[in-house]
């Protein structure tokens, strides 16, 4: 399956073998043992370390539950007339599907595949950069999409990317990938992150966004045996990153997704407060350009919770 696909999810696998994921994990660890494999968090790939990058039919294969759970709790933090730019990925793409009901909504994006997914929505304004394609992702990458994001100020960016730690930030294989993100967050007053836990504690090659200029992590409830995950959740907690948390096990449609688990979850919930170094990104300050719309306060939207991961006391 992985030869096939690139990636496989261990949730799939046992579905597919029809035993438990502990079984699956075990025989995992053993082809990844013989150089068959390399393990990530949820699944497994074809080996490759940080240089890496699976296209976009392997992506799509992992972690799908996931990526749909996080889109719907993201698109909550949108907002009717909102300006806001959206990246390249499977997860992205999930979130463009559920943009294209926002009335008055402009996007603007360098992926195909989210404007494909905005395409018939009436109501929304897809503003594409030039760029040159890169057919692995679907996405417009290069200096002419960089150029064509110069001046442009909106709300909000929606980044997704191939692993996500709270010492780099997120990251991806690709130099190309990763300039253009970094062109998107600049055009932008708060950056919000798309990321399933299997990406949570894996690093890449190319920093895109270093975790003080990440407003907002968007994510799903590790399982309770991937402690890496969690421990990473409360790192980026740590430093001032504020977590939502979609679709824990049993969380149903209109039911609120489940908390991170964390050892020190106590007390009343509440949003970490933003770190000083983000608020120079406000609209109006630090770049030229349209202003297209403030941002208004990332309030939970229904279907998710802020994560109850208050920074450590030194």
């Amino acid at each position: 399956m992985v030869r096939a696909n690139g990636a496989v999810s261990l949730r799939e696998l046992a579905r597919v073998v029809q035993t438990s994921e502990v079984t699956v994990r075990r025989d995992v660890r053993a082809l990844e043992a013989e150089g068959l494999l390399d393990r990530r968090h949820g699944g497994a790939v074809l080996p490759g370390g940080f240089a890496r990058e699976s296209g976009f039919p392997q992506k799509s294969h992992l972690a799908t539950a996931e990526k749909t759970a996080i889109a719907d709790l993201a698109a909550g933090f949108v907002e009717e007339g909102e300006a806001i730019v959206v990246g390249a990925g499977t997860t992205t793409q999930e979130l463009a599907r559920r943009l294209a009901r926002v009335p008055g909504l402009t996007v603007v994006t360098n992926s195909l595949l989210v404007a494909q997914a905005l395409a018939h929505a009436n109501r929304v304004e897809v503003v594409m950069t030039g760029g040159t394609l890169r057919g692995s992702n679907y996405a417009l990458v290069g200096s002419g999409a960089e150029q064509s994001l110069q001046g442009l100020r909106v709300s909000r960016a929606f980044l997704s990317g191939s692993g996500l730690t709270a010492e780099r930030g997120l990251s991806t294989s690709n130099m190309l990938s990763a300039s253009v993100d970094r062109a998107l967050v600049q055009a932008a007053a708060e950056v919000v992150v798309l990321a399933d836990h299997t990406k949570l504690g894996t690093d890449t090659m190319f920093q895109t966004v270093p975790t003080d200029v990440i407003t907002r992590l968007v994510t799903d409830e590790p399982p309770g045996h991937d402690d890496r995950a969690a421990t990473e959740l409360q790192a980026l907690a740590d430093q001032g990153v504020q977590i939502s948390v979609a679709g824990g096990p049993g969380a149903g449609a209109g039911q609120p997704a489940s908390e991170v688990m964390a050892a020190d979850r106590r007390g009343p919930r509440r949003d970490v407060p933003l770190p000083g170094q983000r608020r120079n990104l406000a609209p109006g300050g630090g770049g030229s350009g349209p202003q297209l719309r403030t941002a208004a306060p990332l309030a939970e939207p229904p279907g998710g919770r802020v994560a109850d991961l208050a920074p450590r006391r030194r």
